[in-house]
């Protein structure tokens, strides 16, 4: 098994993305980046940990690679705001993408590469960042999609993630 760990905004949504992706064994939501050690929701929600909500991707390298995992995340994101995501900003919210190991930051760096190649957004604010540790959150995160399938519902049409993924990629984000 291998790791991978990305920040796109709110935790519940990219938890949703990768749970859903045959070969990943296990997404847990939380939080990395920071300078902080054990912070809990309240303290990243202020924006002054320097944490960001991130999700830990547990993946079978057989079944599905890290390329994948990569184009999952790109769809689910816009890469042209770096200051949050959809209806979320804050430095809590910003977009990175943490490696682990050369490997994925190489793949990462030529993911992000060939997105700023193809001109389809102005600038690409996304960041590639050595992963830190990574501290889990609280149990009422995890897998809040499925337990608070309404309020996740009614969160995801307030935001707008849907409307503007379909606007940002068209039909192509999973």
């Amino acid at each position: 098994m291998q790791q991978a760990i990305f920040a796109g905004g709110c935790f519940w949504s990219m938890e949703h993305v990768f749970d859903e992706i045959p070969g990943v064994q296990s997404v847990t939501v939380g939080y990395t980046g920071g300078s902080a050690k054990g912070p809990s929701y309240e303290q990243v929600e202020t924006g002054t940990t320097g944490h960001v909500e991130s999700v830990l991707v547990v993946f079978d390298p057989a079944r599905v690679g890290y390329d994948a995992l990569l184009d999952a995340y790109w769809h689910n994101t816009d890469p042209s705001d770096g200051a949050g995501q959809f209806c979320d900003t804050g430095p809590q919210y910003r977009p990175i993408i943490f490696y682990g190991d050369d490997a994925q930051r190489l793949r990462a760096e030529a993911s992000k590469r060939a997105l700023e190649e193809s001109h389809q957004f102005k600038r690409v604010l996304t960041r590639i960042e050595p992963a830190s540790t990574f501290w889990i959150a609280e149990d009422y995160h995890q897998h809040y999609y499925k337990t608070h399938a309404a309020a996740y519902t009614m969160y995801r049409i307030g935001c707008r993630r849907d409307a503007t993924l379909h606007a940002l990629w068209g039909t192509s984000h999973p």
